[in-house]
């Protein structure tokens, strides 16, 4: 399953992809008309949290079923092109980041690769597909870009083994991790510069792991204003999933619903000869196969 939340009329809502369609179920909706609960989850993050994953998806399943029985579908749709993509969930942590996880990427920045390199992002730097983010030309001339695989969290992970790590993962989505490279170097770490207005885009959806089944073994292209800029694959990662989830949960206590941007592929604007930063009026695109497509755009 797709999942995703978003604006439609006056309401804010969560819903999932509807199959063929370029539209989602309204899932509140659904809960609401065929739902057996009065105190159905009212957000993603709470459907998440409340249910295991294969629980929620099959309550989701027998929902839709109904609904498409019903004779009046369509009342419960909204199409894609009447909607205002959100971030797909706020975790209860910051978003957490890896830095220095693909090779070339590292080499490019002329950084070492790390087994540990880890920065967050704050939640409030979160939106959805299609948005447009400030340029940020007041504080930053090195804007740049990061096409990412994210990581999304089903259930608490404390301590845990490796080997138990593939079982806490709800599904994955997309995630650009935008940076002002100067700030960066200024201030010696990562949080500021990574964690400015609209500096981290996740979306447009989170994909069930069922549906990616192969997660390490998927592309990440990422193109501004249609020119490739970042074509690798996430098999390129230093540490794998397993690892990531493990060594954090050493440190942090991972919450259903808590994001994991898993690092980024060679070809950062700052690693170019000369760097090509990001623009006012530019257009970033970060697609992952199984996934879809993330889009920016940066203010004029």
């Amino acid at each position: 399953m797709k999942f995703l939340t978003f604006d439609y009329g006056n309401h804010t809502y969560y819903g999932v992809k509807v199959k063929r369609e370029e539209s989602a179920w309204i899932l509140p909706k659904l809960f609401e008309a065929f739902g057996d609960e009065a105190d159905y989850p009212k957000t993603l993050l709470e459907g998440i949290s409340r249910y295991h994953t294969l629980d929620f998806q099959e309550h989701v399943r027998k929902l839709v079923e109904k609904a498409q029985e019903s004779g009046d579908a369509d009342q419960y749709k909204a199409p894609f092109n009447e909607i205002t993509f959100r971030a797909p969930v706020t975790p209860p942590n910051n978003v957490i980041a890896f830095g220095r996880n693909y090779r070339k990427h590292a080499e490019e920045m002329n950084n070492e690769v790390q087994s540990l390199y880890v920065f967050t992002k704050a939640a409030t730097s979160l939106v959805g597909d299609e948005a447009t983010i400030p340029n940020h030309q007041d504080i930053t001339s090195e804007l740049d870009y990061e096409g990412e695989l994210g990581v999304v969290i089903g259930k608490r992970a404390e301590k845990i083994q490796s080997s138990m790590a593939l079982d806490h993962i709800y599904g994955y989505t997309i995630i650009n991790d935008i940076t002002a490279r100067d700030l960066q170097k200024e201030h010696h770490q990562a949080f500021l510069s990574k964690s400015l207005k609209g500096g981290c885009p996740m979306g447009p959806f989170i994909v069930t792991k069922d549906e990616l089944p192969n997660p390490e073994q998927t592309s990440i292209v990422t193109k501004v204003n249609g020119e490739i800029r970042q074509d690798g694959s996430t098999r390129e990662m230093v540490l794998k999933l397993d690892e990531l989830i493990a060594e954090v949960s050493k440190y942090v206590t991972l919450e259903p619903g808590d994001i994991i941007a898993t690092g980024t592929p060679a070809g950062v604007g700052a690693g170019m000869n000369p760097p090509k930063f990001l623009q006012p009026g530019d257009e970033v695109r970060i697609s992952i196969n199984g996934i879809g497509t993330l889009t920016t755009y940066i203010d004029k």
